[in-house]
This record gives C-alpha cells, structure tokens and sequence, in this order.
C-alpha cells in the first residue's frame, strides 16, 4: 500500500494547484482525477472553452458590424462553426496537457480513478485496471461542482442543456432561451447572440448580474439589447413542454403578468451545486449541509481534522480562482506555514461585451453595514484609449470609506475590465486609500487611467471629466 504525505481527491483548478503548492514544498503528494484531462470544469468545460467561444465570437461579430467604422471592408463574412469548435478544443488540449507536465515537474503522482475515503487517513482508487487502497497523512477533497437541475425540466441534454451542452452546440439554434442572468448565462447567451440566434434570458431577480452594482448591471443590460438580446426580469419559470422539436416556457413576473416563450435550445444556467457523490463522506462521518456544501473551519479542516475542504465543496463564490488560493492556504497549513485567503477581495467578472469586473463592497451593500462612503466614478467615453478602440461604453466606480478613504470596493463596466480589476485588487490587498490610486502614475493612453480618473473623482478633483 503507498503512502504519501498529502492526497488530493479532484483534478480541477483547486485540486491540482493544491498538489502542485504541496509539491513545491516538499510533500510526497497524490493527486486522485476519475476523468482522463486534469483541469476539472473550469478548463475542460467551463472558464477556458467558453472564453475560446467568446473570443472567436467576438471576431465574428466585430467583422459583421465594426469593421467598416475602422476603414476595413470585408467580402461576405461567413461562420464556420466546426471551425470554431475545433479552436476551442485546441486551446483547452494545450492547457490540460500544460497541467499534466506540472504534476511531473512537482513530482506529484496521478492516478486516474474515482477516489473514495474508507478511513480519516485512507483512499481507495478505483481505475480501469481494479482498485488498489493509499494512505496519506492529510487528504484534501477538491471534487467541485455540478450545474444545478430544475425539477420539473430535467436535462435531456438535446433541448435542455445545461453550460456544458451549451459549449459544443453543431449548429447556432434559432431561438436560444437562457435561464438565469449570472454570468455564465451572459456569457453563454452573448457567444451565441453574436453567432446568430435569437436570444432571450430569463431571471427570477429584478436584475442581471445580481452580485454586481445596480448602475453597472442595468447599463450592461441596456448594452446587451441593443446587441440583440432580449430580458425578462423579475420572472420566474413555472413549467415547461419539451418536444423534440422546442421547449415551450410558461412563465410568471412580479406583475402577476403571464405568458409563454418557446425555444428550440433552452440554456439552464441557475447555479451550481456541491458534488461529492460517491467520495464516501459517510465511511468517515462528514456530514453535508442542508445546502450540500461541506463545514470547514479557518484551517479548511472538516469534521475529521485529517480532511480538509475546498472550492466548490465549500461556501464562498463557486469561481475557480477562489478554489486555486484555499488549494495553496491548505497545502500550506500541512507544511506548517500559515495559509490564509482574503475573503473580502475576490474579484468577479463576467466576460460579456463590455465586460463587467467587481471587486469588495458596492455602495448599497456598504449602506447596509453602516458604511459612510464616498464614491467617484469615470466614464470610459471620455478615456483616449477607449475612444480609440471604439470601445467606449462603461465606466469605472470607486467606493471608499468617507472617513478613512480607504477603498472598499471598485467596479468596472468596460473594455479589458477583467483585466483592469487586478490593479484594485492589489490596492485593497494592501488596505489602500483612493488617493494612492490617484497619485500613482499611470501611462497615457491606457484603460487604466480609468481608474485613476475614479480615484480623483472620490475627492472631486478628476481631471478629465
């Protein structure tokens, strides 16, 4: 029977960044993966495939439409779509592969089989060729999430279709309904609207991007229609008739208005659930919440303290970068080094176009703690970088404690914000105020002098607006 120091059930971002940490620090470290591909969901059918998609469709749309304003003037634009898809397959072999050599390089070894606990220090793997039992000191379940069902429309995987489904469609449908404004309907409804399909996104909220502040959802919405997509907000699915050749939807607002949608694909894209069928949490006494999440304390630690938690199995954002730092913290806290992740500035994005980045407090939630804020905001159409790019809608907002000034929150509807957000992150990492944002020069032109322009406009002294 081999033993390690440290074992890993789940092969997803989380997981695997966690053996790679525990690797570098000299643990003798197991990864357990039941698929093939190592990157879980996040790079087999979830972050990475579905940036591919909205990259290229992207292109697609800006060549249909947005060229001609640059003086570049096309022949008949046409979709391949297998094209496309064989693209997107190529990006996600290059990186899974990337993340196997890892494991060699970090000296971590990989099994492929379904890990389950038989005891607080043991696994048993089953793979193709039997099932053979490992020990390990500490082990770290990392298994993630699954797309949540609606009872009364289970996916048949052909006219209900959950993320997955939705990333390798052969052909654009004509009328594609997506249920749920989060980001993965956005995304998913954005790729395809480009492609050529009539969508129409239903949400039970009374906005999209529920998490995100009010200002910035509803102007992403506006700039969503006049891309072609159509909302229904405030509005709850009631029932559904799925033939073989559409899905019709009857549905109910907060009006007490009614009425009827019908699609030939209908996208369910209302959250994610904890998984951890078949681990066996019951063989060791770990008993899920009534939410399916599993309880961990400020170490990750769970019920058995030689079983620790992460990513999705976990409260917290389901984004997988917030999986990747508690993989590092407990990897970390086994090798005797202090692990920590701060909750309060996990980014969030939505990569929509424009696209939508958020990070710590909007102004309603710091109302609701009792915060006394003060806010600066900086419109993308009065940037140079952003006129030049013909990417000018959005803004930028900074909501800073109008006592201390130190920022609380930033949010950025607009071209590149997903990459803009990282420069506030690291700001509110290091408790800065709006003014060290404002004094800090940035090159000219850039997105991000954006910000800055925000950070003047807390203290009302913008330059440029």
């Amino acid at each position: 029977m081999e033993s390690y120091d440290y074992a890993v059930i789940g092969g997803g971002i989380a997981g695997y960044v966690s053996a790679i940490r525990a690797g570098q620090l000299g643990l003798r470290t197991v990864l357990v993966e039941k698929e093939s591909r190592l990157g879980g969901t996040c790079l087999n059918v979830g972050c990475i495939p579905s940036k591919a998609l909205l990259e290229s469709s992207e292109h697609y749309a800006r060549a249909l439409h947005r060229f001609p304003e640059h003086g570049i003037r096309l022949g008949e634009v046409k979709l391949n779509l297998s094209t496309m898809m064989k693209r997107k397959e190529g990006v996600v072999k290059t990186l899974t592969d990337g993340v196997r050599l890892l494991m060699k390089k970090n000296k971590v070894t990989v099994l492929e089989g379904l890990g389950r606990l038989t005891a607080a220090d043991r696994i048993a793997v089953t793979t193709a060729g039997g099932e053979q039992e490992i020990t390990a000191g500490a082990i770290c379940l990392a298994t993630g999430s699954v797309p949540v069902e609606l009872p009364f429309m289970p996916f048949d995987h052909t006219r209900v279709v959950n993320s997955t489904d939705a990333l390798s469609f052969v052909r654009v449908p004509k009328h594609l309904v997506v249920i749920g404004a989060g980001a993965v309907g956005l995304e998913l409804g954005s790729v395809w609207s480009r492609l050529g399909a009539k969508v129409t996104v239903i949400e039970m909220l009374p906005q999209i991007a529920p998490f995100a502040d009010k200002q910035l959802a509803t102007t992403l919405m506006r700039l969503l229609k006049d891309q072609g997509m159509e909302f229904l907000l405030n509005t709850k699915v009631t029932s559904a008739k799925v033939t073989k050749q559409q899905v019709a939807l009857t549905w109910e607002n907060g009006k007490g208005e009614s009425g009827t949608v019908k699609g030939d694909k209908v996208l369910v894209a209302v959250g994610r659930r904890p998984f951890h069928e078949g681990v066996g949490l019951e063989a060791v006494g770990i008993m899920p919440e009534a939410s399916g999440h599993i309880a961990v304390d400020d170490q990750f630690r769970t019920s058995v303290p030689s079983i620790y938690a992460v990513g999705d199995l976990i409260h917290g954002p389901a984004l997988a970068h917030k999986g990747e730092e508690e993989g590092v913290a407990v990897a970390e806290i086994i090798a005797g080094r202090p692990g920590h992740v701060n909750y309060d500035i996990i980014p969030n994005v939505i990569y929509t176009a424009p696209e939508l980045a958020t990070v710590g407090l909007h102004e309603k939630e710091a109302k609701e703690r009792g915060i006394e804020v003060k806010v600066g905001k900086f419109y993308f159409r009065a940037n140079g970088r952003a006129l030049g790019m013909g990417e000018s809608d959005g803004l930028v907002k900074v909501v800073a404690d109008a006592k201390s000034d130190r920022v609380l929150g930033v949010h950025i509807l607009g071209p590149r914000a997903s990459d803009m957000i990282a420069e506030a992150v690291v700001a509110m990492e290091f408790q800065a105020s709006a003014e060290d944002i404002a004094r800090t020069i940035h090159a000219h032109p850039t997105l991000p002098e954006a910000l800055k322009e925000a950070a003047l406009a807390v203290d009302k002294r913008a330059i440029h607006s």
